[in-house]
């Protein structure tokens, strides 16, 4: 069984690419802000790690909103970094070059706490899976860290500190702002660990 992870080259899928160590990673370009910075960060650790890397790239700025596209969040957001079937959309994508690639489970980095927008919740995950999966090349989709926190993940991961440093968390470009959601929980994360953020 091919396993493959949608690897942003944030906290979350660089702390599940080195606990679970798929086969394939693929890292995509939608048009958000800081995609060159997370493709470099997931670069690099599935170098480190032997893992085929693959980078997609399909410009959906247009279909943005909030802080990932640089404008203001549209009025269903439920948080400032929503973008609009965001998940829905990545999980396809990754499907459409997971099949070729004859994979048959694509991880994903959702955690318990991303419950704050219904495509970071297990329900999301159970149905994006049964729909992958009753089509052509049968994939399923799991969350493996579903039921943890960014501090829990961290911890069961057994990820090193220089590692995790290459994760890029900002929602708002390729240098951290230190302001949005993204870098807020990236510092909180170092801090609850007892490490001293890069």
């Amino acid at each position: 069984m091919t396993t493959a992870l949608l690897l942003s080259g944030g906290m979350d899928s660089i702390s599940i690419a080195w606990w679970l160590r798929p086969e394939v990673a693929l890292t995509i370009d939608y048009g958000q802000k800081p995609a060159e910075a997370e493709i470099v960060a997931a670069a690099h650790v599935t170098q480190l790690l032997g893992i085929s890397h693959e980078v997609i790239r399909v410009d959906c700025s247009s279909l943005g909103s909030g802080d990932m596209a640089g404008t203001a969040p549209d009025a269903a957001a439920p948080v400032s970094e929503w973008w609009p079937f965001r998940n829905q959309l990545l999980v396809t994508l990754a499907g459409m070059a997971a099949v070729r690639r004859g994979v048959s489970r694509l991880l994903i980095g959702a955690l318990a706490t991303d419950g704050a927008h219904a495509d970071g919740r297990p329900a999301f995950v159970e149905l994006a899976s049964q729909l992958m999966a009753m089509q052509e090349g049968g994939i399923v989709v799991e969350a493996p860290a579903i039921k943890f926190d960014a501090v829990e993940l961290v911890r069961r991961s057994g990820i090193d500190q220089g590692t995790l440093a290459w994760a890029h968390s900002c929602h708002t470009g390729n240098f951290a702002c230190g302001r949005c959601r993204g870098c807020t929980k990236h510092f909180n994360t170092w801090q609850a660990l007892g490490w001293t953020p890069h």
